[in-house]
């Protein structure tokens, strides 16, 4: 398998990821993404690549940045994405996540940290 077909398959990976997470069908995402479900089958299987208006809205159907998509890192765009839900909640359920954040946190940082 060359490098750019891994590459299509993580891409690909990460997109059904996310789509399931939302819990969205292939066909539910294509609607929302105004791309076919033919289109968003491809796209999970890494088939084919894609043209960058096509991963904008497949990102802005994900509600995620293309760069996450692309990459797997998050940036400021995907920040930004959670900052907009956050302002949607009441005083109360903002912090109640900030509560769960703060629990993965301890739960995930490094026990003997390095730096």
């Amino acid at each position: 398998m060359t490098d750019a077909e891994l590459c299509l398959k993580e891409i690909g990976q990460r997109i059904m990821d996310r789509r399931k997470k939302l819990g969205l069908t292939q066909e539910a995402l294509a609607e929302k993404g105004d791309v076919t479900a033919q289109f968003v089958s491809y796209a999970e299987a890494g088939k084919r690549a894609m043209r960058p208006e096509n991963l904008l809205k497949i990102a802005t159907a994900l509600e995620v940045s293309a760069d996450y998509l692309l990459t797997g890192d998050i940036i400021d765009k995907d920040l930004l994405i959670l900052s907009d839900k956050l302002r949607r909640l009441t005083p109360s359920q903002v912090r109640i996540v900030e509560r769960i954040i703060d629990e993965c946190c301890a739960l995930y940082a490094p026990e003997n940290p390095t730096e």
